[in-house]
């Protein structure tokens, strides 16, 4: 496999350089088309996934906790179980909101359908909460990887699920989640005729599109699934 070409330094409005103001739900990140623009110029495989789904684009998932707490109701199940799951929780809970959750029984967790381990999981997350050890209104100030090591401390949440969380709910502009088996695949069908490529592989070939790698993953993950993925 060939070497990736050196990174280019960081522009003055780059990532790395100045993080991005949050985005109102379902809006398009203000970086997009420019991330785009830099992608296609520094990579024409990416050039060419990009022209073939650049009608789509990430969006936010929306409030944080309700985020967070529903991925941990989804692992492990399908979809369509996730969110009857998460239907019967909300019912449940009335509100979905720290404080609301901390003081829930474990027994209306698992009468909604959450197993003894996610429902502990979950009420674990919304105590983070509430003791300020998550705290969102940090977060414009933090880095990724300070986001993340707080987030992994929540039982429940790894490292991969903190960055789909930076992803899908902050849109952060650079992250390149190397332990996700879709990301993985879309390089190996896109950049080693379909051989599997080791994380080690995947980070190299991704150092050309810093300070870009979400919207680089997004799009690769479109050549895989034209339909984006709700997490």
């Amino acid at each position: 496999m060939s070497a990736a070409p050196a990174s280019p330094p960081p522009s003055p409005e780059s990532p790395s350089r100045k993080l991005p103001v949050p985005t109102a739900a379902g809006a398009r990140p203000d970086y997009w088309s420019r991330a785009c623009a830099a992608l296609a110029a520094a990579d024409a495989q990416l050039g060419e996934v990009i022209a073939r789904h650049g009608q789509v684009h990430l969006v936010s998932r929306g409030d944080p906790f309700v985020t967070l707490a529903r991925s941990i109701v989804g692992q492990q199940i399908s979809v369509k179980a996730a969110q009857a799951v998460w239907t019967r929780f909300e019912r449940a809970c009335g509100t979905v909101a720290p404080q609301r959750v901390a003081r829930m029984r474990l027994a209306t967790f698992t009468k909604a359908g959450l197993s003894g381990r996610k429902a502990e999981y979950v009420r674990d997350l919304a105590g983070h909460f509430v003791s300020g050890e998550v705290d969102p209104a940090r977060w414009p100030a933090q880095d990724d990887e300070a986001i993340i090591e707080a987030l992994v401390q929540v039982r429940g949440i790894g490292r991969w699920t903190a960055e789909m969380f930076l992803i899908f709910n902050l849109l952060r502009p650079d992250v390149f989640p190397v332990d996700d088996l879709g990301l993985l695949k879309a390089i190996s069908l896109n950049y080693n005729d379909g051989q599997p490529v080791t994380k080690a592989d995947a980070k190299t070939i991704g150092q050309r599109w810093e300070p870009w790698r979400t919207v680089a993953t997004w799009y690769l993950w479109r050549s895989l699934d034209p339909l984006p993925v709700d997490y």
